[in-house]
This record gives structure tokens, C-alpha cells and sequence, in this order.
């Protein structure tokens, strides 16, 4: 006979899903806590229909808990920014990406969406109309005991074969976790997430789902939606989600977050002449922008596992191995889009979506402000660890 757990038990006697709300809405606030890669939420009931970002109040929580605030002065205060809805509690409840704001005013040292906005403000008339796109890899791990994470679908304390077959791969003997990367599609498309795909990546038990197309500060509030959202429905399988750069030292491949950028001039180019004036900027800011480009990410920019040199920019046609891909479609036509590979999977996408079109359009247009934003962030977070 099936032996069940109480919480089982109790799951497949009853679905609390369907319950009358009485007219009541529940609304989780999500925001991204004093790690960077911590994203937080708690539930909020109000008693009416939610629509926009205009019907939530302004909420706070504890600081001193998530390492952004001390005990003394402890209150956070949540900003609603973009609403999605709530895939795992349906309608007609919400969930809410917020930005995070000390008792001053001021940004707290996560909220880098206060940088990205003044920075594609500066294109209100829509003259550049920036157009994002992110491949955002992640691996699937499981623990073992309290200190061991190991990647889901490996042999216990042993490596699969090697990569080859893992690649957008089928079969049972390749493919470790569909049903969590399908869960998590159909859960962002039920949201209102903006994805465009998913495919099993090169390294077993690796998987990637691409955000976009966006415009402008969008792209970060959908690819930290998709986060959120990832992070919910692994929790379904018991699974955890892994952003790290380089999870596994060796010969496998890392996880980066190749984006995909393109403006009005790109788009409308001849010979890509503003493409090639877009890859002049791009490597006299090179230095600089590896800064923003995600922890860690040296050691998966080896020039290794198709990567290109953490320290040398270049580009080229369909070249996965340089810092700047472009498409043979883009070439073809002469206009279009092209990839940016050089960021890792835990960078912040309202950083690199700035930043890029900062460099690009604007003459670099606050990108020492978000330089040393970012400085602080990553001295707080030493301290937190």
C-alpha cells in the first residue's frame, strides 16, 4: 500500500486552489533582498479587484532580516512596480516585482532598477527605442544532507558522460528536468511573463529560458519575474535553481545570460555601420563593464566551452567563442540585432540593459553612477558572507 505523508495526504484529499475568495484578492510583494540573488515575497489580502500597479499600496518589511537594514532602524519600503498574475494561486490574485527604498529615499544597494530607469528616461521620445532579448541558462541541483548541492539527474558523488548529447537533447539517458523548465514555461506564460522559448543547455542538468522581446526597462522586470517564478516551481520539485557561473570546475560548461540588444539604428542599418559604431564603444567600455557583468564570471570566460577571454573584447559572425555574436541574418541584411555573450547567468538585467544602451546611445550616460552603485552593492554582500 502507498504510504503518504501528511501534507500529501491532505494534497491529494483536497485542492485549497478553487476555494471562494469572498470578493478578496491575495497579492505577493517580490523584491530582491540585500544578496542580490535573493529574491523575497510575502502575501498581502485586499478587499478588491487588483488591475494595475496603482490599486497596491506602498508596504515594507523587516531589513535587518534580509542583510539591508540594522535592527534599529529595521523598515524597507516596497515601491509596486510591475504586476503579473499568480500562476500558483490563479485568478484573481497577483503577484508584484517592487523596488526597494530606504525610510531617506534612497535606493537600497540591490535596487538597481532606480539607475536603469533615469537611464532609459533619457529616450522618452523613443528615438533609439532599445529592444532586449536574454538566454538566461541555469542549472538544476538537489542537496544532499546541509552541505552538498549536486546537479539533478547526476550519479550521487559521480559525473555523467561527457557533454554532447545534452543539447536540446531527448531521452531519459541525456534529458534531466523537463518537466521542471516546462512547469516553469507554461507557469510565466500563465503570468504574462514574456518567454519566447526554452531548451536543454550543454551541461547535464543545465536548461535555458529566454526573456523578450522587451523594450527598455521591461526586460528586467520580466527576467526577474521569470527568476521568481523559476525559483516558485522548483520548490513543486523539490529542486533548487543554480545561477552560479562556473557550478561545476572542469570541463563543462558555465551558465551565462546572452543578451540580445538592438536599437532603432541597428534595426534600420545599412552595411551595419551603427552596429560596427556600437562595437567600437563596446570595447573601449570593456574593462569597466566586466565590473557589471556578474559575480564569478571570470572563471566561466576562459575562451574555453564557447566563451570568449574575460579580459579581451572581439566580435565576430556566428562566432559563440567571441564576445559579441553576430548573426549571419544581421549580416545578411546589413541591420538588425546582435548577441552579447558576455554575461554571466547571475547578473542583474536592469544593470546590463542599462549599461549597454547607456554605451551605445548615450554617451555613457550614468555609467559611473551604476559603476560605483554596483561597488557598493558588492562590498555590502562581502560582508553579509
Amino acid at each position: 500500500m502507498e504510504q503518504l505523508s501528511k501534507s500529501e495526504m491532505t494534497k491529494k484529499s483536497f485542492d485549497f486552489s478553487n476555494l471562494n475568495q469572498r470578493g478578496r484578492t491575495i497579492v505577493e510583494y517580490v523584491w530582491i533582498g540585500g544578496f542580490g540573488s535573493d529574491i523575497r515575497s510575502k502575501a498581502k489580502v485586499y478587499d478588491k479587484e487588483i488591475n494595475s500597479v496603482e490599486d497596491l499600496e506602498i508596504w515594507n518589511y523587516d531589513g535587518s532580516s534580509t542583510g539591508q537594514a540594522t535592527t534599529s532602524s529595521s523598515e524597507i519600503n516596497l515601491i509596486p512596480v510591475a504586476l503579473f498574475d499568480d500562476p500558483f494561486r490563479g485568478i484573481p490574485n497577483k503577484f508584484v516585482l517592487c523596488e526597494t527604498y530606504n525610510a531617506d529615499g534612497t535606493p537600497t544597494p540591490t535596487n538597481f532598477r532606480h539607475y536603469a530607469r533615469q537611464i532609459f528616461d533619457q529616450d522618452k521620445e523613443n528615438v533609439h527605442d532599445p529592444w532586449f532579448g536574454v538566454e538566461q541558462e541555469y542549472n538544476l541541483t538537489q542537496r544532499v544532507g546541509t552541505a552538498l548541492e549536486w546537479p539533478y539527474g547526476w550519479p550521487l558523488g559521480q559525473f555523467p558522460k561527457p557533454q554532447f548529447f545534452y543539447y536540446c537533447s531527448n531521452g531519459s539517458k541525456w534529458n534531466y528536468g523537463r518537466e521542471i523548465a516546462d512547469t516553469h514555461l507554461k507557469a510565466c506564460l500563465n503570468a504574462g511573463v514574456k518567454l519566447f522559448g526554452i531548451n536543454a543547455e550543454v551541461m547535464a542538468g543545465q536548461w535555458e529560458y529566454q526573456v523578450g522581446t522587451c523594450r527598455g526597462l521591461e526586460l528586467g522586470d520580466h527576467m526577474w519575474a521569470a527568476r521568481y517564478l523559476c525559483l516558485r516551481v522548483g520548490e513543486l520539485f523539490g529542486v533548487d535553481i543554480n545561477l552560479n557561473c562556473k557550478p561545476i570546475v572542469g570541463d563543462w560548461n558555465g551558465a551565462g545570460a546572452h543578451t540580445n540588444y538592438s536599437t532603432n539604428g541597428t534595426r534600420n542599418d545599412k552595411d551595419m555601420t551603427h552596429i560596427k559604431e556600437h562595437m567600437v564603444k563596446l570595447e573601449a567600455t570593456h574593462t569597466k563593464v566586466m565590473q557589471l557583468y556578474g559575480e564569478g564570471n571570470e572563471e566561466r570566460l576562459t575562451g574555453k566551452h564557447e566563451t570568449s577571454s574575460y579580459t579581451k573584447f572581439n566580435y565576430h559572425v556566428a562566432h559563440r567563442g567571441a564576445s559579441v555574436r553576430i548573426p549571419r541574418t544581421t549580416e545578411k541584411t546589413g541591420n538588425g540585432y546582435y548577441e552579447d555573450r558576455r554575461p554571466g547567468s547571475n547578473m542583474d538585467p536592469y544593470v546590463v540593459t542599462s549599461a549597454l544602451f547607456s554605451i551605445t546611445c548615450l554617451d555613457n550616460f550614468m555609467l559611473e553612477d551604476l559603476i560605483k552603485a554596483y561597488a557598493v552593492y558588492k562590498e555590502n554582500k562581502a560582508k553579509l558572507d
